[in-house]
């Protein structure tokens, strides 16, 4: 028989070389050169080969393959075959985002970091440049962003709309917290809903080559606000919950946890994906001019209690139910929130309990580093502890 494989080695010749062969579970080496071909068929087996190019004269040695050998080319081939399967990313960020950006990057090598030139003119405006933007054609493009205040929005809005028109595959925007929303009640006519103007925004980013965007984001404030972008955009809904879970089972106290929320809207976000643990559900009630916090369900006795929202702002509503566990027979009280805004340091109205006063201090606040403002003012001050996104980030980069 005669079979044909391309043998890949440095040839003069304008016609590639070919091998004869007949051995059926071969390697083939020439100076740490390697060969692979496909067989066919057989015909005589001996145990020596020895052949030479069609076209040159450079002698090729074929050598038996051991069962190690064959293994070693298993295993290589599957690990070509993970790595395959593996979307190389280039990561972009704002000023504000560039520690996570690089907790994420931390967590994959297929995650590379790139930066942005942001400047800006004598007249205040932005004057922004992305260095390299030819080496990103044909790239996994993604952008880390946070939206914090009015006056960074625009700038980084720039860049988003910039990014999908460089002859990118596919353009992801991470937006760990979507700020827009979170106070706004819509009760009176003429009250604008500026997270459904936020959101057409986000839906109209320009399409990349490889299609729509995708829009990371975690624990969006209002679950209707879903429902407020475009078909031009691919919103995926991740959550801090499970870092939270997580950290809940290294406490030496896991076995004695309760949950509890301050309202009936936190019970329906959470309830789900913490329903293995006992549970408090507060609410509240108008008394007059005041609206006090209750217990509506659950007990309190004897429990490290963990109150569990989206956000925080002012921290009043959540204090108020601190009080009221306290009062009900908590021995240790918590708190988790994804978002941590703490507009004008309120973050600062929160103590710390050493022991044995609950009512007062908290044994642990977590919040996520979905707001780098807050994480940058309590970082290492009890009871804050920090849950990084990073690595949910950098694996929702992969779908």
């Amino acid at each position: 028989m005669k079979t044909s494989a391309l043998i890949s080695h440095k040839s003069h010749s304008h016609s590639p070389p070919f091998i004869k062969l007949c051995n059926p579970n071969i390697i083939i080496q020439n100076h740490h050169r390697f060969v692979r071909c496909q067989i066919k068929s057989f015909e005589n087996q001996p145990h020596n080969w020895s052949v030479e190019y069609l076209s040159a004269t450079v002698p090729v040695q074929l050598i038996q393959s051991t069962s190690s050998s064959s293994s070693s080319m298993a295993a290589a081939s599957a690990s070509d075959s993970v790595a395959k399967g593996v979307k190389k990313v280039c990561l972009f960020h704002c000023p504000e985002t560039q520690a996570l950006a690089e907790r994420i990057a931390a967590q994959s090598d297929s995650i590379e970091l790139r930066s942005i030139n942001w400047r800006t003119f004598a007249d205040g405006f932005p004057n922004l440049f992305i260095p390299n933007a030819h080496g990103i054609r044909g790239q996994h493009v993604a952008f880390l962003a946070s939206f914090s205040s009015p006056g960074v929005i625009f700038e980084q809005l720039s860049v988003i709309y910039a990014l999908p028109k460089l002859f990118i595959s596919s353009f992801t925007l991470v937006l760990p917290f979507f700020p827009t929303g979170t106070s706004e009640r819509m009760e009176d006519e003429g009250d604008v809903a500026t997270a459904f103007t936020l959101a057409r925004i986000l839906s109209n980013i320009p399409t990349s080559r490889g299609g729509p965007t995708s829009l990371v984001t975690f624990d969006i404030h209002a679950l209707q606000e879903r429902f407020y972008f475009g078909d031009n955009v691919l919103p995926c809904f991740e959550s801090g919950i499970p870092l939270f879970k997580q950290r809940l089972q290294e406490l030496p106290d896991s076995d004695n946890i309760s949950i509890a929320f301050p309202d009936d809207g936190a019970w329906k976000r959470f309830h789900k994906q913490l329903q293995h643990f006992p549970m408090i559900v507060c609410n509240k009630v108008r008394e007059g001019d005041q609206r006090i916090v209750r217990i509506k369900e659950g007990d309190p006795r004897g429990r490290h209690v963990v109150i569990v929202d989206d956000l925080v702002q002012s921290g009043g509503t959540l204090i108020e139910c601190q009080k009221v566990l306290a009062a009900h027979g908590a021995t240790r009280i918590s708190a988790y929130v994804t978002h941590g805004i703490f507009p004008n340091k309120s973050w600062q109205r929160f103590e710390h309990d050493t022991g044995g006063k609950p009512g007062i201090g908290l044994t642990y606040f977590w919040i996520t580093d979905s707001c780098p403002v807050t994480v940058n003012e309590v970082m290492d001050k009890q009871p804050f502890e920090i849950l990084s996104l990073a690595s949910s980030i950098a694996a929702a980069l992969q779908i």
